[in-house]
């Protein structure tokens, strides 16, 4: 193959890099560093020079031109959805909306066992098709990297499935999908206990996992409805000895997972909704990434998790939109992350440290998050002259481009 003739992405009005900051802890938007008609030259997929475009234009003959008021800064990074589902959960929202809970519509048959039937229903084809348009979903919104979980099959056979709808999925657009597998997401009603479960699964899918290559991330559930903490730090030891990360599903109506969650030095720990300022401490402290999901507060009408309150306690802090048919259907994490920026008071920097170079983090991914040179060329460029309105807008301000390395 040719190799790919340098190109210079310019100018813009603003160049937001999102290098050099802080992983951990509050940031002022005084940090941020902007480059004004700035340009970015690529080569390859990777960044080779990034500055003021008076410098650059005159070294690269190619060059895409940007004839409008642009802002250039790194691609969305969504950390946790569950983006491969068959069906819809319309039916437990109205439930909600009239006034019964998530856990009570769980026991009573709706929930993720809903969704798990309606899942194992579908063929793979059907999953993949859904999964690719929910990608194009992803494009226009600017995420050019998603976490995706499994955990709507709950058995060998079905979580296999999903996970390699996510790899069929990722060699078919160019969204980079992140696999993890959450077979431990609530217990199928084919088990008596969870504990017999959670044996089945580490002792039966984990090995299959590797085997396969499926993924190298673990989750679990550690909740009510879902596995407590001595079942879920069994499950977790035996995935960590096995060579897999592990990341969990925390106090999102109890607490006790982020204290796991630290115990374990998990990579991450997601929802938090019920943490506390001691939790925080245990997390910043273990260097877990705390994962806040406002789109699920949100489907669920209970409090957001105290992000502030996180970054203030020393904790690196991501968002993401928890997208899945139940709790967070909405599926847009740039207006989440504007909800949770306006609830919580998190200054631009902290919110957009935490869809990109945070997020990054928490999916233990060195090659992006920040435009830099040597870094993948996954670029947002928004129809504005202040970075500022992509916030300001609430997330209607969709981006006009979206640049995402493919190897």
């Amino acid at each position: 193959m040719e190799p790919e003739t340098p190109t210079l992405i310019g100018p813009f009005s603003q160049i937001l890099t999102m290098e050099n900051l802080p992983q951990k802890g509050p940031i002022f938007d005084s940090q941020l560093k902007v480059i004004s008609n700035g340009a970015i030259a690529v080569n390859n997929g990777l960044i080779t020079d990034i500055g003021e475009y008076d410098r650059l234009k005159c070294k690269f003959s190619k060059q895409h031109f940007i004839d409008k008021p642009a802002v250039a800064l790194p691609g969305f990074i969504d950390s946790h959805t569950h983006l491969v589902f068959a069906g819809s959960r319309a039916s437990d929202y109205a439930l909600r909306v009239s006034g019964r809970s998530y856990l009570e519509i769980a026991k009573n048959g709706g929930g993720i066992l809903d969704t798990v039937s309606k899942t194992r229903a579908a063929t793979k084809d059907e999953l993949i098709a859904l999964t690719l348009q929910r990608c194009q979903r992803l494009i226009k919104l600017g995420i050019s990297t998603c976490e995706v979980k499994s955990g709507y099959g709950l058995s060998v056979v079905e979580e296999i499935k999903i996970l390699e709808v996510v790899a069929a999925v990722n060699r078919l657009q160019p969204v980079t999908l992140i696999p993890t597998c959450l077979a431990a997401h609530t217990r199928p009603l084919e088990f008596k206990n969870n504990s017999l479960y959670l044996s089945y699964i580490a002792e039966e899918l984990l090995p299959i996992l590797i085997k396969k290559k499926l993924c190298r991330r673990i989750d679990i559930f550690v909740d009510e409805t879902a596995f407590n903490v001595t079942e879920a730090r069994d499950y977790l030891l035996k995935a960590r000895s096995l060579g897999f990360e592990l990341c969990l599903h925390a106090d999102q109506f109890r607490r006790g997972g982020a204290q796991l969650a630290a115990e374990l030095k998990a990579v991450s720990a997601d929802h938090l909704e019920n943490s506390t300022v001691e939790d925080f401490k245990a997390l910043a402290e273990a260097n877990v990434v705390a994962i806040a999901l406002p789109g699920a507060a949100l489907g669920l009408g209970i409090p957001q998790p105290h992000a502030r309150q996180m970054l203030d306690n020393g904790l690196s802090l991501a968002i993401a939109s928890d997208w899945n048919p139940g709790s967070a259907p909405m599926g847009n994490l740039l207006v989440q992350a504007a909800i949770l920026s306006a609830a919580e008071h998190l200054t631009i920097a902290e919110t957009l440290a935490a869809i990109t170079f945070r997020a990054a983090n928490a999916l233990q991914l060195t090659d992006r998050g920040c435009l830099a040179i040597g870094r993948r060329a996954d670029i947002a460029i928004f129809p504005t002259n202040d970075y500022r309105d992509i916030l300001y807008y609430q997330g209607s301000l969709l981006p006009s481009e979206l640049y995402i390395y493919c190897p």
